[in-house]
């Protein structure tokens, strides 16, 4: 498509979007005809700055349309490697130190903690599900 079509096209949507803007701030007030405001001015936004015309390549472009799906495996199969650390890290019987190594994912803010650490101050009085928050966090490590 040639750029006069595109900026066209993105005119009269933006034009269209703000009419229907200035509809929902008479009925709705400001804060929802700004929201819609701010949305219509986008698709002219894309126009002036070229990412219309980026999107308009792929939408008719196979070449590109196997970029997206190569980059698509490439995310599936890096989620997939991640859940499959994460299992045999768990699966180990020493907690995960030795998959995960000693200064592996498994190890960090995680575990016993050395002999002199220093606990925060016990509050013994209170919310008791602040109690609870706050033995959960020590328990793993956070506090």
């Amino acid at each position: 498509m040639s750029d006069a079509v595109i900026f066209a096209i993105s005119l009269g949507v933006t034009l269209a979007g703000l009419v229907i803007s200035w509809g929902a701030y008479r009925r709705r007030g400001a804060g929802t005809g700004l929201r819609g405001a701010a949305l219509s001015l986008v698709p002219l936004a894309a126009a002036m700055t070229g990412v219309t015309e980026f999107f308009v390549d792929l939408a008719f472009s196979p070449v590109k349309w196997a970029g997206v799906a190569v980059g698509g495996l490439a995310v599936l199969l890096y989620l997939a490697s991640g859940a499959m650390l994460s299992r045999r890290a768990d699966a180990a019987p020493d907690g995960g130190k030795a998959a995960a190594g000693e200064g592996g994912r498994k190890s960090a803010g995680r575990g016993a903690k050395p002999k002199g650490a220093v606990r925060g101050p016990e509050r013994t009085g209170g919310d008791p599900e602040m109690a609870e928050i706050e033995r959960i966090l020590r328990d793993r490590g956070i506090s």
